[in-house]
């Protein structure tokens, strides 16, 4: 192995897990032995809980102005070890350095959001009655978990770590057990900027320590980033046991490419949504629906895909069977009637034969039936249906399940407004591939892209990680007694 055995992270210290049980880290990159991972029983989720609930009774009476010192301090440590941190992320990821690179990028603007909390929380105030004033501040929930995914291992943890420990909590988190290494470095990093112990632990595992979080009487919410399939299992389950949950799944977001949008602006926004993270995350564009005669701008996007290449500028898959789940969609559409104008198969690059690698793939008239119309590929692949008008695709994006992104590409204000108030997505954009929000505005989509009130990141994850208390104040007895006593 590249490097030792992966620890769990309990009180400020690495260390073994009670099991003797793990699982092999793998780079997808070349298929290189990195690590393995413990997979944690119940014991040491229970230590992790009882250092993370000793430490909450300091923490959170610590005022937050001096609780967020802590973050200003990692923002600069994050700053200091990108370079690291994007090596660890790539390698065992599988994405390229410069996306990497962007994803820690990311962690630093989240970090730099939880400083700005002590401006956002200061309550409210105000004299209700000559001599009464009513007080709302928000207060920390406790112990608190975090599940996060393979697709980004730095930065999905860095939607909930420094707001939810800035706002008084102390963590739990679960990376993925395919993407173990990213956390530690970040559990070292908060330590060195002086984040005390047991407010930040880590407790490896697969879908068993899942259903401990789940299930633990000591936790009180929990945010899970995944699959839509496991987001409705976890919070079905942290919910029957009365936790906050906020669970985010899959997607399905759909690109409308009108006739009068850019050619060439529309086709590098297409193909970088497309195969960015090398369309490992929750807002890559999943399917594009063409309204009346796109033909020349598909033109242009099976151009733009042809310059993307498998360990050049584009990273591997997470495995291989996740390489041979890709390709089986896209065989399969194949052989249903649609037309494979880019062909991501059968991948390789040289002296990485072991890698993980799918092509860009573009794949033309599609009908909406189809599996890769429908579903979430997680792989660089871009299902084409064509229609004759906007709202013929608007039915088409309505009728997916699934609500985190949409986009339009056209140059007219009018239409890109009626699409925006039609499409059911909870992020919308207008000649942007990623219509991600930045900070201070917050990430989340709709319907079964996400189970729970409020979203993960930004201003709305205040409502999430803390819980409100209002006091109402009389002190002069001249007052008298009324309704309100």
């Amino acid at each position: 192995m590249k490097y030792s055995q992966v620890q769990n992270f309990i009180n400020g210290q690495f260390v073994d897990t009670a099991s003797s049980e793990s699982l092999p880290v793998i780079s997808p990159l070349d298929g290189m032995l990195l690590s393995a991972v413990p997979l944690s029983v119940q014991s040491d989720l229970d230590d992790a809980v009882a250092a993370a609930k000793k430490a909450f009774a300091a923490w959170s009476k610590t005022p937050i102005k001096e609780r967020v010192q802590v973050f200003f301090k990692y923002k600069f440590l994050l700053e200091k070890h990108l370079d690291e941190l994007a090596k660890l992320c790539s390698e065992e990821n599988g994405k390229t350095y410069s996306e990497s690179v962007a994803e820690i990028e990311k962690c630093i603007e989240l970090t730099e959001f939880a400083t700005s909390l002590p401006q956002l929380v200061t309550g409210e105030v105000l004299e209700v009655s000559r001599g009464v004033e009513c007080r709302t501040e928000h207060v920390a929930l406790g112990v608190v978990a975090s599940i996060v995914p393979f697709n980004f291992p730095a930065m999905v943890p860095n939607w909930t770590i420094p707001n939810a420990i800035a706002l008084g909590n102390c963590m739990i988190l679960k990376p993925s057990e395919k993407v173990p290494l990213s956390c530690g470095l970040i559990a070292q990093l908060l330590k060195e900027a002086g984040l005390p112990d047991g407010v930040f632990n880590i407790v490896h595992g697969n879908d068993k320590m899942v259903n401990a979080i789940c299930d633990h009487p000591g936790i009180e919410a929990v945010s899970f980033v995944g699959s839509t399939k496991v987001a409705k299992l976890v919070y079905q389950r942290a919910t029957i046991h009365l936790k906050r949950c906020l669970a985010l799944g899959g997607a399905k977001n759909h690109l409308l490419v009108l006739p009068d949008a850019i050619a060439s602006m529309t086709a590098q926004n297409v193909v970088a949504s497309m195969s960015g993270c090398a369309g490992q995350r929750c807002m890559a564009a999943g399917a594009m629906i063409g309204v009346g005669n796109i033909d020349h701008i598909i033109d242009k996007i099976c151009e733009e895909a042809r310059k993307v290449m498998p360990g050049k500028n584009l990273g591997a898959v997470i495995n291989k069977a996740s390489k041979e789940r890709i390709e089986k969609y896209i065989t399969e559409a194949e052989t249903q009637g649609a037309k494979i104008l880019v062909d991501g198969r059968n991948a390789t690059v040289d002296g990485k034969e072991n890698g993980s690698y799918v092509g860009p793939t573009v794949i033309d008239f599609v009908t909406p039936q189809m599996s890769v119309a429908t579903e979430e590929i997680f792989g660089p692949v871009i299902s084409i249906m064509r229609t004759n008008t906007v709202d013929e695709a608007l039915t088409i994006e309505n009728a997916s399940p699934y609500g985190n992104a949409a986009s339009v590409f056209t140059q007219n204000g009018a239409m890109a407004r009626y699409i925006i108030d039609r499409a059911s997505a909870g992020m919308i954009g207008v000649n942007v591939g990623v219509p991600v929000p930045r900070e201070p505005f917050s990430f989340g989509g709709w319907n079964e892209s996400k189970f729970g009130v409020g979203d993960i990141t930004g201003k709305s994850s205040i409502q999430f990680w803390t819980k409100l208390r209002k006091s109402t104040v009389k002190w002069n007895a001249e007052a008298g007694v009324n309704w309100m006593s």
